[in-house]
């Protein structure tokens, strides 16, 4: 009877695990799709200067456009929850790979379950009708947030400090991209010639384009700390746009938005063959 019951709670723990790796998988195609969005959307800016939002929100609003925005916004919605949900299993159960058990892996994973969860919220939240919740512009809540944290005490050392770990994420990312450190989390030894070439040029451009947008985002809270002026925070949105008031002009804007279409591309890669 107990090793009946072991087998049993054996199976139905295999069941569970499978399921989490499937969400996963699916976490990471609905993240490509976003960042396709995000990506394409930066491109036209880059072209015509269009007034659309180059973040989730602008991607949000253009997939509840489509004919079947509704079906699409909750399949969304609910691979960024099973990306979620991986992410906690890691938090009590470790990350796969070497040192996946240790503190601060654990610690990363848990920051990114809080910021899937809250983007599937959000994404789920607009596919209910709640118009104002997915589609709100992350340039204007990253000025009240900014503005809510200067006016704690000691605020301007608060935004500071949240604007050089942003400031370091995205130097982290791209960094970590270029040194093609992806490699460790896929099955590389199963990859063609072909599917790896694939992987390194999407990882890698993806990777720095994305870390860029960070940098951008990092260095305009750094703006709003010093000067104590909350209007110079930037969300996503005009963290892109701002690549094209750089000397490069909008050539640095399409190549970081061409970056973003690229990591989108990267995550159905990593949906696919990412070791989980």
């Amino acid at each position: 009877m107990t090793t009946a019951k072991a087998q049993v709670s054996g199976t139905g723990r295999a069941v569970r695990g499978e399921a989490v790796r499937a969400g996963a998988r699916a976490g990471f195609a609905a993240r490509g799709a976003l960042y396709l969005l995000v990506g394409a959307l930066a491109v036209r800016i880059g072209l015509t200067g269009t007034d659309e939002q180059a973040d989730r929100g602008g991607a949000v609003a253009h997939i509840a456009a489509t004919p079947f925005g509704a079906v699409l916004l909750w399949a969304l919605g609910i691979g960024l929850a099973g990306m979620a949900a991986w992410r906690l299993s890691e938090v009590f159960l470790g990350a796969a790979g070497p040192k996946g058990d240790k503190a601060h892996r654990r610690a990363l994973s848990a920051g990114r379950c809080v910021f899937y969860a809250g983007s599937a919220f959000l994404v789920l939240s607009f596919a209910m009708g709640e118009r104002g919740s997915g589609e709100g512009s992350t340039d204007r809540q990253s000025r009240d947030l900014t503005a809510r944290l200067l006016e704690l005490p000691g605020g301007r050392w608060w935004v500071g400090a949240v604007a050089v770990g942003v400031l370091a994420a995205g130097l982290w990312i791209a960094g970590r991209a270029v040194l093609r450190k992806y490699r460790d989390h896929l099955a590389w030894g199963r990859l063609t010639t072909y599917q790896r070439r694939f992987m390194d040029v999407t990882g890698v451009a993806g990777g720095v384009g994305r870390g860029l947008v960070f940098v951008a985002l990092g260095l305009s809270g750094v703006r709003a700390a010093t000067a104590f002026d909350p209007s110079r925070a930037k969300g996503m949105d005009d963290a892109i746009r701002s690549f094209a008031q750089t000397p490069a002009g909008p050539w640095l804007l399409l190549a970081v938005a061409a970056g973003l279409v690229l990591f989108g591309v990267f995550s159905f890669g990593q949906a696919k063959w990412r070791r989980l």
